[in-house]
């Protein structure tokens, strides 16, 4: 079982930047793919980028390509998504997501194995 934990969201002001962590425990992210999602308020949770299981390719949601990269140091069993020039439309709860160790990437909800909580994000004007 893997355990998820995202952390580093909050309020920033339009054209700010943060950096979300998703930290896992149990049985870890090596060689597990890892995505992000996020959900805005009556909206349905969207994907947001992923990685690989090797670190060696990232994929990204088209309307945020360029302004949000996916990294991931295995060593500390962690997942970043640096969001820059944040606007208020990126206001949302983003959760981290992991596939099994033996199925690499996947952009679709229904493909996730583990969930995070997720973290609130607020872009204000």
């Amino acid at each position: 079982q893997v355990q998820l934990v995202e952390s580093g969201g909050g309020l920033v002001q339009a054209g700010g930047s943060l950096r979300l962590d998703c930290t896992a425990s149990g049985r870890t992210f090596t060689l597990r793919a890892v995505a992000w999602f996020r959900q805005a308020p009556g909206e349905e949770r969207e994907f947001v980028a992923t990685i690989n299981r090797s670190g060696g390719r990232q994929y990204y949601a088209d309307s945020l390509q360029g302004r949000f990269v996916i990294s991931r140091d295995d060593a500390k069993n962690t997942v970043s998504l640096h969001m820059l020039s944040l606007k208020p439309e990126d206001t949302a709860v983003y959760y981290c997501a992991a596939r099994r160790s033996d199925l690499d990437w996947s952009v679709r909800l229904s493909d996730q194995n583990y969930w995070g909580q997720g973290t609130q994000v607020t872009v204000s004007l």
